[in-house]
């Protein structure tokens, strides 16, 4: 998905700016970057950080940055800042964005004799295609307009600016993006868990199509937010930080309903419940609490050495290094009924292997709870499963097992509504490919029902195929 972190400051911002983009590491994949303005001029750098941390990269040249403002990204795939030079003057720009037309963009933008020199795994840089329909306008204020009527899917924006810093929210705010402020200095970030430990108390969270202008004085609206809000409920599920907070609500808060939903509806016996390592652990600590049985820890996570385990572009890759960071404790395991919380089940693989090891290591059973619904429909909107095909969810694959074939668009509803027949053979077929004693789905109800919002508010695309442009 991504994140960014932008600040302006009244005396120097690098070691803000290197620590509050740093924050952002959990949302992204592969590359890393941060650009400095000050009276000289711009700093950039970009690095790839798929098999290493944004800190190991970019502390050496901190030295090298000097200045009052600035912005940083931890991105999918996309090499940013994007340095540009216009009739706005020079800016850099980053986004958090899936723009599901780009290439209409692009062939359009090469029909009116416009060019691209920033490419990207999949063809252009949508970074530097934000900036050309920003460059389109006469004001940064009509760029972002257009940046809005023109895109499909999701784009959250960073522009800064000699006269400081613009942030833009996705026009359906399914990213969040949210201001900070501390003495004599403002930030900007996707997260608001980058704040506390910087100093920066959140001031505003920016509304869908929100757009601000920041100094080191405050912050001015520019762009007016729209009515429709449509934020992807995934952040709570999996993607959000523990501490951080979206539309009010905190994500572990938000984590720890999950869990007691799931166990509200479960009369299977369990010796101790366990959470998947990192983002399971809130869910299962609900689950413990109202189920009223122990919290353990039969898998234990090694980290000093190890990357993101979804970090690597390669599955079999990434599913070396989701084996090899968890490391299993035996004498927990041996003999004992097994519950698991995990966020998601997206192919299974990973599951699949840590449920082999632990009836390797002795387990008597394995119940697996889901804290959402099954992910049927590829995400449109972010750049979650994007480079997944549709037999590659564990869901189409059952379905695919039943039928014969995949799923028609008129049948998924079917399969996603809990209880149906569809659905439940759908579970089984899932259960048995993993070899689980039992498992059991989130209810959307009672997922959108632990986040506290109005499900109108609430992207759900991926469960349930709702959700627009």
């Amino acid at each position: 998905m991504g994140g960014f972190f932008g600040t302006i400051a009244k005396n120097d911002c690098v070691k803000d700016l290197f620590y509050g983009t740093d924050y952002n590491s959990h949302l992204g994949t592969r590359r890393g970057g941060m650009a400095v303005l000050n009276a000289k001029g711009f700093t950039r750098s970009i690095h790839n950080i798929e098999n290493t941390y944004f800190r190991t990269k970019f502390e050496s040249e901190l030295k090298d940055f000097r200045g009052n403002k600035g912005i940083g990204v931890i991105s999918d795939n996309e090499a940013q800042p994007i340095i540009v030079n216009s009739h706005h003057g020079k800016f850099a720009v980053v986004t958090v964005a899936r723009i599901t037309n780009i290439k209409q963009l692009e062939n359009k933008a090469l029909k009116n004799n416009l060019h691209f020199s920033e490419t990207g795994p999949g063809g252009i840089n949508p970074s530097e295609l934000i900036a050309l329909l920003i460059n389109e306008e006469e004001t940064f204020e009509q760029g972002f307009i257009r940046v809005f009527e023109e895109i499909k899917g999701s784009c959250s924006i960073l522009v800064l600016t000699k006269s400081g810093i613009y942030a833009a929210r996705d026009k359906l705010g399914r990213t969040p993006v949210m201001i900070g402020r501390k003495k004599d200095a403002l930030a900007v970030a996707s997260e608001s868990s980058c704040f506390p430990n910087l100093g920066y108390k959140v001031k505003k969270h920016l509304g869908p199509g929100e757009v601000v202008h920041i100094t080191a004085d405050g912050y001015r609206q520019v762009v007016k937010p729209r009515d429709n809000l449509q934020i992807c409920a995934f952040l709570w599920v999996y993607y959000g930080y523990p501490t951080s907070v979206y539309e009010g609500v905190n994500v572990e808060q938000a984590r720890y309903n999950c869990g007691a939903a799931l166990a509200r509806n479960d009369m299977t016996e369990a010796d101790f419940v366990a959470g998947i390592p990192d983002s399971g652990i809130g869910h299962a600590i609900g689950y413990a609490i109202e189920k009223g049985i122990p919290y353990k820890r039969p898998y234990v996570k090694y980290t000093p050495t190890w990357p993101r385990s979804f970090m690597p572009y390669n599955q079999k890759d990434r599913d070396l290094v989701a084996r090899m960071k968890l490391i299993p404790n035996s004498e927990i395991i041996r003999g004992k009924r097994l519950a698991f919380c995990d966020d998601s089940i997206v192919r299974g693989t990973q599951l699949q292997d840590t449920v082999r090891e632990l009836y390797k290591y002795g387990a008597a059973e394995t119940h697996m709870r889901v804290a959402c619904p099954p992910l049927t429909y590829p995400c449109l909107f972010l750049n979650f499963s994007r480079s997944r095909s549709n037999l590659e969810l564990a869901s189409r694959k059952a379905i695919f097992k039943i039928k014969g074939r995949d799923a028609k668009e008129d049948e998924l509803p079917l399969y996603s509504k809990t209880g149906s027949k569809e659905y439940n053979e759908m579970v089984e077929t899932i259960r048995k490919r993993l070899k689980l004693t039992t498992l059991k789905y989130q209810t959307i109800e009672d997922l959108v029902k632990a986040i506290g919002l109005p499900k109108e508010k609430l992207c759900t695309h991926c469960w349930d195929g709702s959700g627009y442009f």
